[in-house]
Formats: structure tokens, sequence, C-alpha cells
């Protein structure tokens, strides 16, 4: 009796070790199957950042190309075709008129360096890193109310902090579209771009007054530029927030949390607060 008592808490006691022990390995591959799915969702995500990344520096420099050929076109080439046609009368003037028609072709020559010199530094991304954003859409801004195209006006409110190299690049993009956007099909005289930067809050404001569109259209429009917006403000963890109606304009708002780190292709996000 005694040894079949012992017999049956040897085999219990078997039995609870191997169903321990089982449990055990199928908790450890299970860990570690859900390892490797993270690690693989990881290389993912981080794939599909640089490959949207680098979408968003061949866009940029799609754009800065027009701009550059449409600026070489309608104002290098037209001062530079005056200074020829001045230097031509001033050969054929008297000596006083002669000097005066030199020295206002070295004012233009001189004016077409400088254009040039923007327009080369411009062409790289690196113009961003080294201005910062702001500075980067003043510029822009400068450049279309020069245009004469619309009127732009550009504020920023708070202590202006960097929000790292890949974040303002993204953002300029976002800028760039809403810009183009504007441009091609809203009609408007006046945009209104503002940043304000708070402690933990930065938010990119674009609003217009030009025709607006039904809340419908913009249902409709999911594959266009301003599904783009959001996908671009999704991919550095921001939000984008597109309100419009018919008459009323087209406000386009993105809103990031600096202070909010995430793991992005080089593994981790700098930013003011890193």
């Amino acid at each position: 009796m005694a040894d079949q008592s012992l017999r049956i808490l040897l085999l219990a006691t078997g039995a609870l070790f191997t169903g321990i022990t089982g449990f055990i390995i199928y908790f450890v591959v299970l860990y570690r199957n859900k390892q490797l799915k993270n690690k693989r969702d990881q290389e993912q995500l981080q794939s599909a950042f640089r490959q949207e990344l680098l979408k968003t520096q061949i866009e940029m420099q799609e754009q800065t190309l027009l701009y550059v050929s449409r600026e070489i076109h309608d104002n290098v080439t037209q001062v530079l075709s005056f200074v020829k046609l001045s230097l031509a009368m001033a050969a054929k003037g008297a000596e006083d008129h002669k000097q005066t028609k030199i020295n206002e072709s070295r004012e233009l020559v001189a004016q077409v360096i400088t254009d040039l010199r923007d327009l080369s530094k411009s062409l790289s991304f690196e113009h961003i890193t080294q201005l910062g954003l702001v500075k980067t859409i003043e510029i822009e801004t400068k450049r279309i109310n020069k245009s004469g195209i619309i009127n732009v006006s550009l504020s920023a409110e708070g202590d202006i902090y960097p929000l790292g190299e890949q974040r303002e690049l993204v953002l300029f993009r976002i800028f760039q579209e809403t810009l183009n956007n504007t441009l091609k099909h809203s009609g408007a005289k006046h945009l209104k771009i503002a940043l304000q930067y708070h402690s933990e809050l930065f938010n990119l404001t674009l609003e217009d007054d030009g025709d607006g569109f039904s809340a419908i259209l913009l249902d409709k429009s999911k594959g266009s530029g301003l599904k783009n917006i959001e996908n671009r403000a999704t991919l550095i963890g921001a939000t984008a927030t597109i309100n419009s109606s018919p008459g009323k304009g087209c406000c386009v708002k993105v809103s990031l949390n600096p202070l909010e780190q995430r793991l992005y292709a080089d593994g981790y996000h700098p930013s003011r607060f890193s």
C-alpha cells in the first residue's frame, strides 16, 4: 500500500515537473518568437521610414529644381540680357553716359551673383539643417511675396528650438506641399503661416482665404497631396488636421510633442530634449 502511494507520488511529481518544464519551454519559445516578430516589425518600420524620407528628399529636390529653373529663366536671364543691352548702349554713348551705364551694369551683375549664390544654397538639404525650419520657411515666404502671386505672412511664437533634422525636413516638405496646393487650386490672395513653439507642443499652421472645398471632397482626395500630408505627419510622430469648407479657405495644422521620443531609422530621433 505504501509502495503504491509512493509510486503514485513519484508519478505525480514527475508529471508536475514535466508539465512545468514544458510550460517554461513553451513560454521561452513564445517569448523568443514575439521578440523575433517585434524585431521584424521594427525593421519594416525603419525600412518604410527610410523609403519615405528618401521620397521626401527627392520631392523636395524636384520642387527646388523647378524653382531654380524658373528663377534662372525669369530673373537671371532677363537681368543679364538687360546688362548686355546696357553695355551695348554705353559703347555708343558719351563718356559720362558710358560710365553711368557701366556702374549700373556692375550693380546688376553683383545682384545676379548674389541670386545665383542663394540658388546654389537652396539645392542642398543642408541649408535646412544650417538655417533651421523658421529661417528656411522665411526665405521661401520672401520669394513668394517677391513674385506677387500671393501675399504670405509668417509668424513664429515662443522660444524657437530645433526639432531634429529629420523632423524639420519632413515639416518643410509638408509646408511646400501645402503651399503648392494653395497656389494651384485655392485661388487665395492671402496665406498665413504660423509656427508655435511650446515646451510640450509644436504647431505648424497654414491658413488661406481661398475657395475652400467640402468635407466630401476631402474624403475623396485621400490619394492626393492631402493624404500625403497626413502620412508624412504620422511619419514623424505628428498629427495633421485639415479643415475646409466652400468659400472659407483651407487650414492645415500639424502638431507634435517635441518631448516624445520615437524609434526612427537610426534607432533614436534627436531633438532639443534628447
